[in-house]
């Protein structure tokens, strides 16, 4: 039970989630004062020739200079919808959001998938830090890029987030009237899990204030140190006995199948006071004001699931029964058998690409 514990508290820091993790593994902050892209194709999905691709980079009202892959469909003129993407937590636009965004692409629309501040090739420092207003401030900086671009509608913007990007691109939409329309795949509430702990495991005030004491304690060790303790990313080799989710992630993360060397839940993960500010920033806090369309999609299978079912509760006041829910303009999609992961990229060919594009061709 207690080894079980601890596998468990490991797949918690792949997406944030706080701990006092000893890794004494460090990594001396990187200067990101000129952002360095790489050119060649780096992604681990193949490139389409459906698309052409080429690297952008703007700037969000923190000044912090976010880099991107823009996906464009060849031989399309006149001004297009366009789509932001990204996620998940802890990933890379080299992996899931680069592939739903060229997927999109292909569909028509015109895509960025950008890497969120303090990660990937985006700028900001320290190196693997989050909040949740500064990266819900990436959506929309996104959408300022893309509002002026000479090839787009900028009427008819979009934004997709996967994982805890999902909620990040939910508070983005309740913000932001300008986003016409919000898909949140395989969402993670990075607030609500950072506060209570997977399924609410963590949820008294006691509990709360020995999180809060730990970071506090770390804390001081880093500024001693001049230097951040990172939390590990996805654990490393795999114990037999590990929960079947982090076996999920392990599949993912760890494996040529999604492994890239930017990214932290494939490496060292976030700095372990990095998710901090979720203690006391609830993210979906105005979710149930947004008035433009909404699509949430999740897998039966996935231990993250009550999420998405949270979030849907908090819009509309209406809880989800069976394998979908709408109500309004706002919808849940729950892919039968499919896992967290299933929906990161293709390999179980569940991603329900075709729901996404009509969705995003009604509302746009």
């Amino acid at each position: 039970m207690i080894r079980m514990k601890k596998l468990i508290v490991l797949a918690m820091l792949t997406l944030g989630v706080f701990s006092a993790c000893n890794n004494e593994n460090r990594q001396n902050e990187k200067d990101m004062t000129t952002l360095q892209l790489t050119q060649e194709w780096d992604k681990t999905f193949p490139k389409s020739e459906k698309v052409n691709h080429k690297k952008v980079t703007f700037k969000n009202r923190y000044g912090i200079e976010l880099a991107a892959d823009m996906y464009t469909p060849v031989n399309v003129t006149g001004k297009l919808a366009a789509i932001a993407v990204s996620g998940p937590f802890g990933a890379v636009k080299e992996q899931s959001s680069g592939l739903y965004a060229q997927h999109m692409a292909e569909q028509g629309f015109l895509t960025i998938a950008f890497d969120p501040s303090y990660t990937g090739e985006s700028g900001g420092e320290p190196r693997r830090m989050a909040s949740p207003d500064i990266n819900t401030e990436d959506f929309l900086a996104a959408v300022d890029f893309l509002s002026v671009q000479d090839n787009v509608d900028a009427e008819r913007i979009g934004i997709l987030g996967i994982c805890g990007f999902g909620g990040m691109a939910v508070n983005a939409a309740a913000i932001d009237p300008r986003i016409k329309a919000t898909v949140a795949s395989t969402m993670y509430d990075m607030s609500k899990v950072n506060v209570e702990g997977y399924f609410q495991s963590e949820d008294t005030p006691q509990q709360r204030m020995e999180k809060r004491k730990a970071i506090a304690t770390q804390r001081t060790a880093d500024f001693k140190a001049g230097t951040y303790l990172r939390a590990g990313g996805v654990v490393d080799p795999l114990p037999d006995d590990a929960p079947w989710f982090v076996k999920d992630y392990y599949s993912y993360y760890k494996t040529p199948r999604g492994y890239h060397d930017r990214s932290g839940n494939s490496n060292d993960g976030w700095n372990v006071i990095g998710c901090q500010s979720f203690l006391n920033q609830p993210l979906l806090a105005w979710a149930h004001e947004i008035e433009t369309p909404v699509l949430l999609i999740h897998g039966e299978k996935a231990h993250s699931r009550y999420f998405s079912e949270y979030a849907f509760e908090k819009m509309t006041g209406k809880q989800v029964v069976g394998e979908s829910a709408k109500e309004g303009n706002k919808e849940m999609l729950i892919i039968p058998g499919a896992s967290h992961v299933d929906l990161y990229d293709d390999e179980a060919g569940v991603i329900p690409f075709d729901k996404i594009r009509t969705f995003f061709t009604d509302n746009l």
